[in-house]
Formats: C-alpha cells, structure tokens, sequence
C-alpha cells in the first residue's frame, strides 16, 4: 500500500462515522432535547481523526465483510470513545478546557451537563450498535456478543477501571508492567474491542477474532505510547488539547518511565507485534498493517 493508505482510510472513516453521527445528534437534539440535548450533540460533533472508526472498518474488511451498515458500529465505538473525553477532561479528571481545538463540553455547558451527557452517552453507543446490527442482518445472539464487548470495553474492566488507576497513579513512580496495566484499560480496551467488533460484525469465526483480538491488543499499548510521546513533544495547536498536561499533572507515562527514545522504541515494538499478531494468525490486511505504523508515528 501506499504511504498515504492510512490517510486515505482514515478519511473515509471520518466521512461515513461523522455521517451517522449528525444523525444520531439531530435525534438527540429532539430527545432528551432541551439542554442535554444540545449538549450530546455537541459533544459528538466534535472533530477528531476517527482511528477507532478506521479500526473497525480495516477488521471487517479483514474478515471479508463488504455492506457500508458498518459505519454504524464504527459510529457506536466513537460514541463510547467521545463520553470517555467528555469524563476525562472533567474538573475532577484531568481538567482540560481545551479539546479537539474547541472548548471542552463542560466549559462550553457545564460540569453537571456534561456529566450526565457522558453517562448517557453509554446507552445511545448501544442504540447505535443495534440499529447497525439491524442493517447488518445480524442475529440477535451475535448481537448481544458485540453488545457485551463493548460495554466490558467502556466499564470497570477497561477505560473506567484504566481512569481510576491513572488517577491513583499520580504522582507516583510505576514501573512498566503497572503502566501497560492502566492502559491496557484506558485505552487499550476500546482499541482492541474495535477490531473485534469489526470482525464480528463480518461473521468472522473464532480464529479470526483471536487474531484481531492480540492485532488490537498490540495496538492499543502503542496508541497509548504514541499519546504520551506527543504530550511532551507536540504543541497545543498540533494536538488539539493542552499539550505538557501528563507533566503538570505529574501522571505516570511512557516518557516518564522510559523516557522519550526508550518510549519511541517500545511503541515501535508493540506495532510491531501488531504485525506479528496478524502473520500468526494468517490474515493478509495491508490496511491494518498500514494502521499500526501510523498510530505510533503520527504527529497528533
């Protein structure tokens, strides 16, 4: 593939989730309506690169899926990804007035607004999630399996148990096996249900989804890597956010354990297990390929 592959993906991802998303904002707008209505759409129609989206697409591609009902999925997995920013820049997260190059929700609502937008947001990722399956023609059974992954992904086994333990890590000094852990949840989680999600929804069978599975396991860690790694080399108007926040809020990262070349390293190496994962398991996917050496060298 060529260089400009991922781009290439990745600006479809964009065009077909942001599609469902406008959507799914003028229904929210009409209900709840009123404030919080203004304030979920808001939230989901804040730009962003939409590689979760893109992950979603590349997998059910991998396993042979083809209908263009995958935005949806795609679609509900940003919907999880954009209530976990919403939490995460809260006063009492991260406090982040700045996201995606416009005010965060809660400055530009309020704190309680915007909490209660990223709670509700849970639920409308699943609205979206089985309006797809609808579209897909996918059974009830496969459904509820694709349902459970994602959820697990957004809860206390995954990004709200990775927050807390970001949260408690602060300040302190972890050594690399804690710091995988944290993100591994964090942000892993919805990384790697992404991929699983996509093969599912392709009817992959069992081998497949173990692949994309250890594939989206890989990359997870190495987004993760590459986050922390433009948090201490990027600007603000690069990222999009504040950028030093890791540094000021005295957070556990990459750069602070391994430094910044020991970081780039070891992004480098769980890419390159993305790689390896999809070779093991015999699945032939330039695009995912492409994907991960785009996630870690990426410049926001």
């Amino acid at each position: 593939m060529s260089p400009g592959s991922a781009e290439a993906l990745l600006t479809e991802a964009r065009d077909l989730t942001d599609a469902r998303l406008a959507a799914r904002a003028s229904l929210l707008r009409r209900s709840p309506g009123g404030r919080h209505g203004e304030a979920l759409a808001y939230a989901l129609g804040t730009a962003g690169k939409r590689v979760r989206p893109a992950l979603v697409l590349a997998s059910y591609r991998a396993a042979g899926g083809r209908a263009p009902a995958i935005a949806g999925i795609a679609a509900a997995v940003e919907i999880v990804h954009t209530y976990s920013l919403v939490h995460d820049d809260l006063p009492c997260m991260d406090d982040d007035d700045q996201r995606r190059g416009r005010p965060t929700t809660h400055v530009q609502y309020d704190v309680a607004t915007a909490t209660r937008a990223g709670f509700v947001m849970v639920p409308v990722a699943v609205e979206e999630l089985t309006a797809a399956a609808v579209e897909l023609g996918l059974d009830a059974e496969r459904l509820g399996r694709m349902a459970g992954i994602l959820l697990e992904a957004s809860g206390i086994r995954g990004m709200v148990g990775g927050q807390w333990l970001d949260l408690v890590a602060e300040g302190r000094t972890l050594d690399l096996t804690e710091l995988v852990d944290i993100h591994r949840r964090k942000t892993g989680a919805l990384i790697e249900a992404a991929c699983v999600l996509g093969a599912l929804a392709a009817g992959g069978d069992d081998a497949m989804v173990a692949t994309l599975t250890a594939y989206g396991r890989e990359v997870g860690v190495a987004f993760q890597i590459a986050d922390d790694l433009l948090d201490a080399t990027a600007t603000t108007e690069q990222l999009g956010k504040t950028a030093g926040r890791d540094a000021t809020l005295e957070k556990a990262t990459y750069v602070s354990v391994l430094g910044q070349e020991g970081a780039r390293q070891e992004a480098l190496r769980h890419a390159g297990a993305a790689r390896a994962a999809l070779a093991d398991g015999g699945v032939r996917s330039d695009t995912l390929l492409t994907l991960a050496g785009y996630i870690v060298q990426r410049r926001s």
